[in-house]
């Protein structure tokens, strides 16, 4: 690892890979250079955690190898435009900007030697369980993925997957968190519908999540095998289940997944 780290941008993705980081031991506080013009953001990043904040990007570009693009996709032209005479072919970039492709940053830089990674987080990251996938361009080695993936599992789990394959990840694990978080709903409004109070079939309803999800994780079991396993003839929860396969649950969450896929390629074309 190189000895200092840099972030363009100092949101709550910007934040949960820093405190993964820390709190991992990978880099010292003092040695992360965060660039976010809002003073307030700024001060509360620089206070909260002790790294060093900056208004302007030239100190992390000027004393950072590794410099993650932490922005919106909006005003990342922006970012781009202003960094391309800062940048060098010693940088590491890494994107986390949702959407774009890695020839929008070799075309905002004006070159084609730049080593660049794209990644796709999702918001777990928040609580460091977040799900990655990563992607370089033709200029990055073996060497530089690994060290983006070995910064991105102290936030959760991290995959190297081809830039192509990005779009499914999209889908999948980057819009993700909004299907379970819509189910969670569902599950609680179906406690209150049976008569429990609202917390308790909140408790009951995020725990069960919970709980399934680990062991799911745990056993290294089979879905089908584990339904299996609480599905006795005759019982309550083959009668759920007959509702859900007859209204085509999986269908369902297969084809909002497909339809995610398909609007981040037309994203990705716009």
């Amino acid at each position: 690892m190189d000895s200092q780290i840099g972030f363009i941008g100092g949101g709550q993705m910007a934040e949960a890979l820093i405190r993964g980081i820390i709190e991992s031991g990978l880099y010292k506080a003092d040695a992360i250079f965060v660039t976010e013009p809002n003073r307030k953001r700024r001060d509360f990043m620089t206070d909260t955690y002790g790294v060093q904040g900056f208004a302007d990007s030239t100190p992390v570009w000027d004393s950072c190898e590794t410099v993650f693009l932490a922005v919106k996709p909006q005003i990342m032209g922006a970012v781009l435009a202003s960094s391309k005479e800062l940048v060098s072919t010693e940088h590491l970039i890494i994107t986390i900007a949702a959407g774009l492709p890695i020839s929008f940053y070799e075309k905002g830089l004006e070159r084609d030697d730049c080593k660049i990674i794209r990644v796709m987080p999702n918001t777990p990251a928040l609580v460091l369980e977040g799900a990655s996938a990563l992607s370089g361009n033709s200029n990055t080695s073996k060497d530089d993925l690994l060290r983006c993936e070995e910064i991105l599992n102290k936030i959760g789990k991290a995959v190297i997957l081809d830039e192509s394959a990005l779009d499914a990840v999209t889908g999948l694990s980057g819009s993700g968190p909004a299907y379970v978080f819509t189910f969670a709903d569902a599950m609680i409004d179906a406690g209150i519908k049976a008569g429990l109070p609202r917390p308790t079939a909140e408790t009951l309803a995020l725990q069960t999540i919970l709980g399934s999800v680990k062991l799911l994780m745990e056993s290294k079991k089979h879905p089908a095998e584990l339904r299996a396993m609480v599905t006795s003839p005759g019982g309550t929860t083959i009668a759920a289940q007959h509702v859900l396969e007859r209204s085509g649950f999986k269908g369902i969450v297969m084809d909002a997944v497909e339809a995610a896929v398909n609007r981040s390629k037309e994203l990705g074309k716009i």
